[in-house]
């Protein structure tokens, strides 16, 4: 196991402000990097921070969790579960052809750029922009295998589920490189499993199998609580100063 991690540079980041985040020392973040120069660190640049005991000491004393935690947790849920509802909102105006589908589409993205923000304030603009746009192709993506698959073009549907797996990649790389608590492993393994459900959701609902469907939903409703509160205890420990 390396006793490192990889970090993206993000605006305003110093080494001495890294090592007072990550609970370690100038020094041993320069011994980790020997061909970084510390005085010129730019936007995006990838290097290492060395793992420190303490960051995985375990929580044996008592833990009082604050109310910018819970609002941070809370948020979160809101989101996936406005993430998987205007998902199934989509698939249904796509799938009947309803006059909504551009006015329901329009609000799915939103949930990208809200996706986004929740990052902001703990990694910067960048980092938010970066993952709002992997959510927006993430969204994109599944419309155009709804509509693939509504055209019986099989090609295209394997076309787009292709894309969307590689997606899924980008998304487990990109969060593992801004919080190591979030392994590229464990992200493409929920992710992978967000879309195989999304799938069928959208088979039942092309084949008029309502009650499939809507037991699937039920399925899809319930990991995206789980892919939320993952992804909140990763932030929470990367930087539990901030809440």
């Amino acid at each position: 196991m390396n006793n490192y991690f990889n970090y993206i540079i993000q605006p305003g980041d110093n080494y001495s402000l890294l090592a007072q985040r990550f609970h370690t020392t100038t020094e041993e973040i320069i011994a980790v990097n020997p061909r970084v120069n510390p005085y010129y660190l730019s936007i995006g640049q990838q290097i290492s921070i060395p793992i420190s005991k303490q960051a995985y000491r375990p929580m044996q004393e008592k833990h009082c969790i604050s109310q910018a935690e819970v609002d941070y947790r809370n948020d979160l849920r809101s989101l996936w579960e406005e993430h998987v509802a205007w998902t199934r909102m989509a698939i249904i105006s796509l799938v009947f052809k309803l006059p909504d589908v551009d006015f329901v589409i329009a609000r799915l993205l939103k949930n990208a750029t809200d996706m986004g923000n929740m990052i902001r304030r703990l990694y910067g603009d960048v980092a938010a922009e970066t993952y709002a746009s992997l959510i927006k192709g993430h969204l994109l993506i599944a419309a155009d295998l709804v509509k693939a698959a509504l055209a019986g073009d099989q090609q295209a549907v394997m076309a787009a589920d292709k894309r969307w797996h590689e997606n899924a990649d980008e998304i487990a790389v990109f969060l593992n490189s801004i919080n190591r608590f979030l392994t590229e492993k464990a992200v493409r393994e929920m992710f992978y499993h967000h879309l195989d459900l999304t799938k069928q959701e959208a088979v039942a609902m092309i084949n008029m199998d309502y009650q499939k469907d809507i037991d699937v939903y039920d399925k899809i409703e319930k990991q995206a609580r789980e892919m939320a509160d993952a992804i909140s205890d990763a932030m929470v420990k990367g930087y539990p100063s901030m809440f």
